[in-house]
């Protein structure tokens, strides 16, 4: 109980960090003006969600989501490329030092919401379950190719090799690009197991995402001898083992869009965004009060 709590002051440390962005003096404006976010396919869903919101809330501002691998949005925010990225990906110490020198801001990742990586399966399938010691015997397998990834380069390939301790050119899987496009094809493929983000699914008041949950199943993952389901709990309490937040960076001078948008995300606005969205707000948790 006592590592949980330390858990979460430490992250909340961060998180409040990370929503309080330090200036770049121009004249740069918050609520008015054009601006391009890039996130990877498997959370773009709760992005999207977050932007229409902020334009709801401010008319005059026009946002663009657009999917892009996370080594490569991370690229383009180095080339002042791109205003504002929301990745997943832990940066090594060699990218927070090109970051801070590229940009000349600190490095402070605005933590808005816990995602997870999640392993599916068909509907019809009798599998039940899937442990960490199974992933990695089928990864690690010179012939079988039983996983089935979103992508090369994909967020979902790097952080389960990371979590392995591989990496993805260690390891042996198969490609359906496109979250949306594996989970609809795996019908195809009964034996084998989709890797997908949990947003792709996650989303109650969707009916695409309510079309997608009718046709796979989504597996507990073990650990140590325990199972551990994708619930919110679970990724409050970081207890699955493919729970990952999602943050935004930004390069941007002045308190522009870029900066409003993740002011906006950490609000309770914003993570009743998140929480619709069927994820784990990183700001808003439910409280309980017994009245006697």
């Amino acid at each position: 109980m006592n590592k949980i709590i330390l858990t979460f002051s430490v992250v909340c440390l961060l998180l409040l960090s990370g929503c309080s962005p330090k200036d770049k003096s121009t004249d740069t404006v918050y609520n008015k003006g054009k601006i391009t976010i890039y996130t990877d396919d498997s959370f773009v869903n709760v992005v999207s969600s977050l932007a229409d919101a902020y334009m709801m809330s401010y008319p005059e501002t026009k946002i663009n989501v657009k999917v892009k691998k996370e080594d490569l949005a991370f690229l383009d925010l180095l080339d002042n490329k791109a205003a504002l990225i929301a990745i997943s990906k832990p940066l090594t110490q060699k990218e927070i030092a090109q970051y801070v020198q590229k940009t000349d801001l600190k490095y402070t990742p605005a933590y808005f919401a816990a995602d997870a990586v999640v392993f599916i399966v068909p509907k019809t399938s009798a599998k039940k379950s899937i442990s960490i010691d199974e992933i990695k015997t089928d990864m690690r397998s010179p012939k079988e190719k039983n996983i089935i990834f979103d992508g090369n380069n994909s967020s979902n390939l790097n952080f389960v090799s990371s979590k392995l301790g591989y990496k993805p050119s260690d390891l042996n899987y198969s490609i359906i690009n496109g979250n949306e496009s594996l989970i609809e094809q795996l019908n195809k493929y009964p034996d084998k197991i989709g890797v997908v983000g949990l947003n792709s699914l996650s989303r109650p008041y969707s009916k695409e995402a309510e079309k997608l949950r009718s046709m796979v199943k989504i597996l507990p993952v073990t650990e140590h001898g325990k199972s551990y389901e994708p619930s919110v709990f679970n990724l409050r309490n970081l207890k699955y083992p493919f729970s990952r937040p999602i943050y935004f960076l930004y390069n941007e001078g002045g308190f522009g869009i870029a900066q409003g948008i993740i002011r906006f995300s950490c609000t309770q606005l914003g993570q009743l965004v998140v929480e619709k969205e069927g994820l784990q707000p990183y700001y808003l948790y439910k409280r309980e009060v017994q009245m006697r």
